[in-house]
């Protein structure tokens, strides 16, 4: 601004602010600020209502008083009122206090530490699983069956399921070991994220995963965006056409998800994968199916060029990763 005021006093203030780049306003406003005279505590006068030094020293002893240590400054205004005295306001000792440093809180709150976003990035199938248990609605109002299911994170495929009467750690421990052994998955080679539920925290499951190799991570508390692609797959299980909103029998509940996974594994064209299928990414067949899909929109644009205006069309590309959490780019927080 030295340098605009500088200059302006040579070739005018238009000139000057155009070629350094400063907005005349912005120069107008900061040329009126160094001209006003200051407003500040120092500057004001002080108000004829203000108590005196003397006087706010006096409402502090009558505060330390030992009968008013538990009241508040209303009840003491009114006790000493009552002994025919009147110091000042409720408000004016508040603002006293608060000037002394002797306003807080009374009561001893709780405080949670911050807990850093949890970042788990993938680039191939079987590096990261996550995980998450969602209710199903059954015969009556107030029951339900408990669908857990495990999905890997950059294919979106639905690795393992299970539906029980209850969420418990026994039955995480039970799919994990079965699904392990399954997919072949190496120790060291996996991360699986979940949120803090009992299941997902239990011990139990822990010494499962130590005992395999597998590393762990887990949302923040109370944060459920700390595990979205599960929450989406979950939405698009019950968003389905066929769904059929609450399950008779548990029984039931087992046979549609032996029928709904497959399907989705092998049917559901995912937005997050380029429009391929959960089965395509997870088995490796990605490129060759992209290549498929390239071929047949340039046979297309060398038939009808002019039905491209925006020149030749590109077939959805696998994402390199996925990530959860990828602004944020911290280590995962176990």
């Amino acid at each position: 601004m030295t340098a605009v005021a500088d200059l302006a006093d040579v070739v005018g203030s238009r000139r000057a602010t155009a070629a350094l780049g400063v907005s005349r306003a912005t120069y107008f406003r900061q040329a009126r600020k160094a001209t006003r005279p200051s407003s500040g505590p120092a500057s004001r006068a002080p108000s004829p209502r203000a108590l005196s030094p003397a006087e706010r020293q006096d409402v502090i002893d009558v505060l330390h008083e030992n009968r008013f240590a538990d009241k508040t400054p209303r009840a003491i205004v009114t006790a000493l009122l009552e002994e025919k005295r009147y110091l000042c306001s409720a408000r004016t000792m508040y603002r006293i206090l608060t000037m002394h440093g002797e306003v807080r809180e009374r009561r001893a709150q709780r405080c949670h530490p911050k807990r850093p976003a949890p970042f788990v990035t993938a680039s191939a199938p079987n590096q990261v699983w996550v995980w998450d248990v969602t209710k199903i609605r059954g015969p009556k109002p107030g029951t339900f069956f408990y669908l857990a299911v495990i999905m890997d994170l950059y294919s979106r495929y639905i690795v393992g399921w299970t539906c029980q009467h209850s969420e418990s750690a026994h039955v995480a421990t039970a799919l994990f070991e079965e699904t392990v052994a399954l997919r072949g998955i190496a120790p060291g080679q996996l991360i699986v994220h979940a949120d803090r539920g009992s299941a997902m925290k239990s011990n139990l499951l822990a010494d499962l995963f130590d005992g395999l190799g597998i590393s762990k991570s887990h949302s923040r508390p109370r944060c459920s965006n700390d595990n979205p692609h599960m929450e989406s797959a979950f939405k698009t299980t019950k968003y389905s056409p066929g769904y059929p909103g609450h399950f008779l029998t548990i029984e039931a509940t087992r046979e549609y998800f032996r029928v709904f996974v497959p399907t989705y594994n092998n049917g559901h064209f995912h937005s997050g994968i380029g429009y391929l299928t959960p089965a395509t990414v997870f088995t490796g067949r990605a490129q060759h199916v992209i290549a498929t899909k390239q071929a047949a929109l340039n046979d297309a644009y060398k038939a009808h060029p002019e039905r491209f205006s925006a020149g030749p069309p590109v077939a959805p590309q696998l994402p390199a990763t996925v990530q959860i959490n990828p602004d944020r780019g911290v280590t995962s927080n176990p």
